[in-house]
């Protein structure tokens, strides 16, 4: 044995008690990932999302970030264990989660800012309406004869008949202005708005936020809150926090020391966190970064809507096997970031 061997476990053998392994490098190990049922999506990262991490997804409506997050936990329903929906805007349907395979007994759904029917006397405060102000805009979708696919028919035929019947009264009230001449000037009626005073708002220390912005803050630190909560109480493999819906500008001003937090504890719990954004707040802190794009829509026989082709997109992924210190005479081949999947509605059968 050489004297640099020698040395070497004569160190490592004194400070055995304190420090084992002393001078020897740990192994490096790859985060264990868990499969999001999306073929493509799994073989473009490894088997799937990483366990013990912050996945955060963004993109803007429509692009497949919900029906990814619904995928994900669906296998981890299967595995009989729990997770957690902080809804934000209070968007999230129970009917298609349970269309798409989840669990419903164990799944938590927290909806923030909605008040309990049963406790009608609660203060007032925290039953409000979120104003459309506060959301990120809705891409303007064009109808069946704009050449787009338009909206489901069950969506287009809710409050149809409250309509017809409206139009069908006898007592129905007839406008002002259809009994005046078209060619006479007509008169602006000018609307004196309601003043509503917005609802006293106290900002938390830890969060440090403006009362100026009360309104959304309410609900946004209401989810951090609920979180945190979460994260300490344990025993969640996986948490959704949805802030799809809400404007960058708004996301955009939680501390960065929020998300580094939320890291550690996903990590000392083995808890996935999935964030669904339309802006990126994480920054550093999350472990893997999609960014995702809705594509065009499948027909079927050209009149039923059968799928819609969706884009993702690598930006971050910190837990990748690390290459060896070697370095070849040429280059090696560049790792794909991106892939291409298709979501299938609910009555096209199984994705």
């Amino acid at each position: 044995m050489s004297s640099a061997s020698a040395l070497r476990s004569q160190i490592e053998a004194a400070l055995a008690d304190r420090i084992p392994s002393a001078l020897t490098p740990a192994a490096k190990t790859i985060r264990e990932v868990m499969p999001t049922g999306i073929v493509a999506i799994d073989a473009l990262l490894d088997g799937g999302l990483p366990i013990g991490a912050v996945t955060e997804m963004i993109g803007a409506e429509c692009s497949g970030r919900t029906t990814l997050a619904l995928s994900f936990l669906v296998q981890v329903t299967k595995l009989e264990r729990v997770c957690a929906w902080v809804d934000v805007s209070d968007a999230l349907s129970p009917e298609s989660a349970a269309a798409s395979g989840i669990d419903l007994k164990r799944l938590l759904w927290v909806r923030c800012g909605v008040q309990p029917a049963s406790q009608p006397s609660l203060s007032s405060q925290h039953n409000f309406v979120l104003p459309e102000k506060y959301f990120a805009p809705l891409a303007p979708k064009r109808g069946l004869h704009g050449g787009g696919c338009g909206s489901h028919p069950r969506t287009e035929a809710k409050g149809l008949s409250d309509s017809v019947s409206n139009l069908l009264r006898h007592d129905a009230v007839v406008p002002q202005y259809t009994s005046q001449r078209c060619a006479e000037p007509q008169r602006r009626i000018r609307v004196e708005r309601e003043a509503v005073e917005p609802p006293t708002f106290q900002p938390s220390k830890r969060h440090n936020l403006s009362s100026r912005t009360s309104k959304p803050w309410t609900r946004i630190e209401q989810a951090l809150r609920v979180t945190d909560l979460l994260l300490q109480a344990g025993g969640f493999s996986a948490i959704v926090l949805d802030l799809g819906s809400i404007a960058p500008e708004h996301v955009s001003r939680i501390p960065l020391a929020t998300w580094f937090r939320y890291a550690a504890a996903a990590e000392r719990t083995r808890t996935t966190i999935l964030l669904l954004t339309q802006h990126a707040c994480s920054k550093s802190s999350a472990g893997l970064v999609l960014h995702l794009e809705a594509g065009q829509p499948l027909f079927d026989e050209s009149t039923i809507l059968v799928a819609l082709e969706r884009h993702v997109e690598v930006s971050r992924q910190r837990f990748t096997e690390a290459s060896a210190k070697v370095v070849p005479l040429r280059k090696p081949p560049q790792r794909v970031g991106f892939a291409d999947w298709q979501s299938k509605t609910t009555w096209a059968g199984v994705r």
